[in-house]
């Protein structure tokens, strides 16, 4: 569907939890991207009676059937735990929707391609909301790989967390969330995807550990892991290492590490540094990361609605690191690595 101009896209939310106030969130993103808040779906009466507060006039409902029955809303974000993605997305899709998924897009490399069938059947845009593909850092270390920085990328790690309990709510859930690697090690994935655009995935090998925290937080047996890696082998011979964890009492200072054939580049949010690697215990450069520009996510959704502009977080694009995670799970369970099936 095409659209005279952004104003014209009636835009909506199925989920308004009070968690990080995300219903708000995106419903001012898609604002500031020239769209009109139409609707919003919650089943908690306060946090409808909040959304109302927020957006005197707005729509309120209290299904998902009812919403598309009644509502003129034309692009629908979804903001609920990871395992309801799928099926609430298949629903708006096929009631003929444009969909955008808060990451991730779904759990399983299954839920994903039932998704994008969806979308494609209907000719309506499918879309995850990967808003930290402009995060500074990772802008930043684009900028350094195409000034030839680090040469060839040989490696990437990336880890995250530390020694700490999980939190009393569904993200602690291996069922609902998907696992320990679903949330931030998303994110991560798909900085790393951005640096290795055009090289192909060959296998993923994935590495699990469960039962430190089980007896001590509300979850006990669907607790998720303790901590788990996944490794993705490229065809051009370089790895990648995604690590989230809840058990390394030293954790390492930096999210992302790219060693290359000119040197290490390392960052986190805030800032990167720079080392070369024949002079390996002198530090080259260390700087501070620029802003992030996440207002381009909705922003692009707009332009991809009216002009026709290219989607930059396609459906496909989103696919990718799921497939790996799901892969990871797998293999952690089966023993073995795994032969992937979107490169």
């Amino acid at each position: 569907m095409k659209f005279r101009k952004a104003s014209e896209i009636q835009v909506g939310v199925i989920g308004y939890g009070g968690a990080f106030n995300m219903g708000k969130a995106h419903i001012n993103e898609m604002k500031q991207a020239g769209m009109t808040p139409c609707a919003v779906c919650e089943i908690d009466k306060e946090r409808l009676q909040a959304a109302t507060a927020d957006f005197p006039g707005i729509e309120t409902y209290s299904s998902v059937a009812a919403m598309l029955k009644r509502s003129s809303v034309n692009l629908i974000t979804i903001i609920t735990p990871h395992n309801t993605h799928a099926k609430l997305a298949l629903q708006c899709l096929n009631a003929g929707r444009s969909v955008v998924c808060e990451k991730p897009l779904a759990i399983t490399t299954t839920e994903c391609d039932a998704m994008l069938a969806a979308a494609s059947r209907k000719h309506v845009v499918l879309s995850t909301y990967h808003n930290r593909h402009w995060d500074g850092c990772i802008l930043n270390a684009l900028k350094h790989q195409k000034h030839g920085t680090f040469g060839d990328i040989a490696r990437i790690s990336m880890q995250m967390g530390r020694q700490e309990k999980p939190g009393d709510w569904w993200r602690s859930s291996r069922s609902i969330s998907g696992g320990i690697l679903y949330d931030w090690g998303v994110h991560l994935l798909e900085y790393a995807f951005q640096l290795m655009r055009h090289t192909e995935l060959v296998e993923v090998a994935g590495f699990a550990r469960h039962g430190f925290w089980a007896e001590s937080v509300h979850w006990k047996q669907d607790t998720i892991e303790d901590e788990a890696q996944a490794v993705v082998r490229f065809k051009n011979g370089a790895w990648l290492t995604l690590c989230i964890t809840h058990l390394d009492a030293a954790p390492t200072p930096h999210w992302v590490k790219i060693v290359g054939t000119k040197a290490t580049y390392s960052f986190d949010y805030r800032g990167f540094e720079i080392v070369r690697n024949d002079k390996a215990d002198s530090l080259l450069h260390k700087g501070v990361n620029p802003e992030s520009e996440h207002w381009r996510f909705y922003r692009n959704i707009a332009d991809h609605l009216v002009k026709g502009e290219k989607l930059i977080i396609t459906p496909e694009w989103s696919r990718r690191p799921i497939h790996v995670l799901d892969l990871a799970g797998q293999s952690a369970r089966q023993g073995r690595s795994l032969k992937v099936k979107y490169s």
